[in-house]
């Protein structure tokens, strides 16, 4: 292949999703939608926290952050995409996509960091509920979610600073919807040692250690709901984590599948699909399942309608 210095490169083609021509429209209207109800959806959930009191607690201060987070991932490829689904343009300059990558891969990472937080949260709630107050302070809530941001920001930036410094052939196409990483090595002619030991380096941390620390939470909290003597009270424990737990499962459990567990078998279009479920399923599912699962957001919910509808008398 024709080897081309990286300053040369002036745009990429992002393939897309692998679906017919005669189908962009129906699909056009589908991501639109998912998307909207997703922006929506998040930030319906920062405004109840912001303006209901009863949701001014450590839990619901890690959840705003994490509905914001929702919201700008799914901003980083949907928009993105369903230009190129409406324009059939499927063209993105080079400084865009390293620019969509570098916000990919931080949000991403921030994702995780914020899912730990909550989970320890969880954590000392049951565990250990009569220091909660005291351990789960304002200082140690703000404390966390800046480490989430500094640390998710220091990694997306290693990534893309080593990307910078690679060459790429010819063949600038990338069979995906948004610039992947992976996807962006492979087009390289240049030596990606270093790119890979990054990956895995900084994967062990943004990704396997976080969810090691979920885990071994869960696992705690696990064993101590198995003391409590009463039905009620397991009811209690679990009715408390159950959210936190479905949207851990559906987000890890789509990457694992992915990426750890890839078959042999797998084709691209199949990953680009699997791609879609942590990508813009699951930011779409998290205020459906905050809201239809927990009996205080509900609460906050009613509470607002109600008074929106007293103002408006």
């Amino acid at each position: 292949m024709k080897k081309e210095n990286q300053s040369s490169v002036s745009e990429f083609l992002l393939l897309g999703l692998p679906i017919q021509p005669e189908q962009q429209g129906i699909f056009f209207t589908l991501f639109l939608a998912v998307y909207l109800t997703t922006v929506l959806g998040n930030l319906l959930i920062i405004l109840l926290i912001r303006l209901d009191a009863r949701l001014h607690t450590p839990m619901y201060f890690f959840l705003s952050h994490l509905a914001l987070t929702d919201v700008s991932f799914s901003s980083v490829t949907v928009p993105k995409m369903l230009i190129n689904m409406h324009t059939l343009d499927q063209s993105i300059p080079y400084a865009g996509c390293i620019t969509q990558m570098f916000f990919f891969l931080f949000f991403t990472g921030l994702d995780d960091f914020l899912l730990t937080s909550m989970a320890y949260d969880r954590y000392v709630a049951i565990c250990h509920p009569l220091h909660y107050s005291t351990v789960m302070g304002q200082g140690l809530c703000t404390f966390l979610v800046s480490v989430s941001w500094i640390l998710s920001c220091a990694s997306a930036l290693c990534h893309t600073l080593l990307l910078t410094q690679l060459s790429f052939c010819a063949d600038h196409s990338i069979p995906h919807f948004f610039c992947d990483l992976d996807a962006l090595l492979k087009l390289s002619c240049s030596d990606t040692s270093l790119n890979e030991l990054a990956i895995f380096t900084v994967g062990v941390t943004c990704i396997v250690l976080p969810l090691v620390s979920i885990l071994i939470s869960y696992g705690r909290i696990g064993a101590t709901i198995l003391k409590v003597p009463s039905t009620k009270g397991i009811c209690k424990a679990l009715s408390t984590c159950s959210s936190h737990l479905s949207v851990v499962s559906l987000y890890y459990g789509t990457i694992i599948g992915l990426y750890f567990f890839p078959s042999s078998s797998t084709s691209r279009d199949k990953s680009t699909v699997a791609s879609v479920m942590y990508t813009v399923v699951t930011p779409l599912l998290n205020p459906f399942i905050y809201s239809l699962r927990n009996r205080d957001m509900k609460g906050a919910l009613e509470r607002l309608l109600h008074r929106a509808k007293l103002l408006s008398q």
